[in-house]
């Protein structure tokens, strides 16, 4: 894309950014300003379980004196922060979980520091994530587990379920999960060698900036921000939108550090190599083959998912070799899917009749 059209598209953010903070300071006449309070994200009431390096397992406390069997563990991925799923009290997927009866867990990574520039990927889905689910089911006091995972955390978790077609994972859900990555054509050719050189970024920094992933998402549709803001602009006078909007700003520009290693691996392995849905790829010298899953498999995509096109994140369930398998399509894109107003009245409903039905 031409850099004059990107430059244009950034001044053009700015300036929509700098006229709606002066509406919400109250530079425009009968517009209250709104308290930092209302912007407190990850509400729901939870415990640490078990700590590890920067990971927190937390338990979200019950609501309900008898909840369902099977407990259900959040695999988040290691871009973002994991409160896309704990936005606001009545804003909240893990919230509605709890309050149907669900015992609810969920892997916050953390942000990771320089010392945890080795971490790959190989180290999150063969000790991370295995020993967060033994974590699990032993609080729960269960031999079961059901795993919802978003995006990368959906890979990862995929990618276990693959290793470990005989554990205790029982039913999968994934949201907007990267698969094959020749659907991730702009991703592909910004990473491509030589021009990328993945790994002297590495070498030069250990763990990558959220900069770096991020600017390669702004290319993918530059004007975003720019509309977006406007759209706040336009409803500046409505509370509620106001608040849902500004947590998800929130939401989408805390990003975290992408471990060193993990990324490097991810960027030749999974980008360049496409490996994981060729079936060559290995973790911890073992085979990661999807054709293994045994597990019950729902996999949610968004029909206009721009981050994760359906071209990369279809092959899921048409690999899986799961006998109960199902993909649902739903309207609205990478976010929208999993939080706001659109997603509580159609991915929330779909997930929680899925879950009943295997969660005793």
């Amino acid at each position: 894309m031409p850099t004059s059209i990107v430059s244009f598209a950034e001044q053009l953010a700015r300036h929509a950014e700098a006229t709606v903070t002066q509406a919400l300071l109250r530079h425009v006449p009968g517009l209250e300003p709104l308290p930092e309070s209302e912007f407190e994200t990850g509400c729901t009431p939870k415990d640490v379980i078990f700590a590890r390096d920067t990971l927190r397992l937390y338990h979200y406390r019950p609501v309900r004196d008898e909840v369902y069997r099977v407990p259900v563990l959040f695999v988040m991925s290691l871009i973002n922060r994991y409160y896309i799923v704990d936005l606001a009290p009545q804003r909240s997927l893990v919230e509605h979980l709890v309050k149907e009866g669900f015992d609810v867990y969920l892997i916050d990574w953390g942000t990771p520091r320089h010392q945890h520039r080795h971490l790959r990927i190989d180290d999150y889905v063969t000790d991370y994530v295995p020993q967060c689910i033994d974590k699990v089911l032993q609080d729960a006091g269960e031999t079961d587990i059901s795993v919802i995972g978003y995006c990368l955390g959906g890979t990862l978790a995929a990618m276990y379920a693959a290793m470990n077609p005989k554990g205790p994972l029982k039913n999968l859900a994934c949201f907007a999960t990267p698969i094959n990555a020749d659907g991730l054509a702009t991703y592909k050719q910004w990473t491509a060698a030589p021009h990328f050189d993945v790994d002297a970024l590495v070498e030069r920094l250990g763990n990558v900036p959220p900069e770096v992933v991020t600017s390669s998402i702004d290319v993918l549709r530059p004007f975003q921000k720019a509309s977006s803001e406007l759209a706040l602009l336009a409803h500046a006078d409505d509370e509620d939108f106001v608040r849902d909007h500004l947590r998800l700003a929130k939401w989408a520009g805390d990003q975290v550090p992408f471990p060193g290693e993990a990324f490097r691996q991810l960027v030749k392995d999974f980008l360049r190599d496409n490996s994981l849905y060729k079936g060559t790829l290995t973790l911890a010298g073992k085979e990661v083959d999807l054709a293994r899953m045994r597990c019950r498999l729902l996999h949610v995509v968004a029909e206009h998912d721009h981050i994760v096109p359906r071209a990369s994140s279809a092959d899921l369930v048409v690999l899986a070799g799961s006998i109960s398998k199902r993909e649902l399509v739903m309207k609205g894109g990478h976010v929208s899917l999993v939080a706001g107003k659109n997603a509580m009245k159609r991915l929330w409903p779909e997930l929680t009749t899925w879950l009943e039905e295997c969660s005793t």
